[in-house]
């Protein structure tokens, strides 16, 4: 009978220790490139059908910025263009102003 109660005992313990343990094991595998820490942000978005986006994103370590312009679908996406960040933006009413366009 102790040994019956153990062992149910036992199982409800671990499914209740099943999610923090899968929690664990996604932290540990996205290798922290994901999520807040990233090092990522959307520049811009900008619709131009339905499905269809052309977006910049800014990608890279603090010092070496990249901003990619993708074309975004329901599918797929297509990098369109790579450009370097512009050296100062400032946004003005929802646009964004560069004091150097490259």
């Amino acid at each position: 009978m102790f040994q019956t109660l153990a062992t149910v005992l036992l199982f409800i313990v671990l499914l209740g220790a099943l999610p923090f343990a899968l929690k664990w094991l996604q932290q540990r595998s996205a290798g922290g490139a994901i999520g807040p820490s990233s090092s990522s942000r959307v520049v811009s978005a900008i619709a131009v059908g339905p499905q269809q986006r052309v977006v910049t994103v800014e990608v890279g370590p603090e010092g070496a910025k990249t901003w990619l312009v993708l074309g975004v679908t329901a599918t797929q996406v297509n990098c369109l263009h790579t450009l370097t960040p512009p050296t100062a933006t400032i946004a003005v009413g929802g646009v964004v102003a560069a004091d150097s366009v490259v």
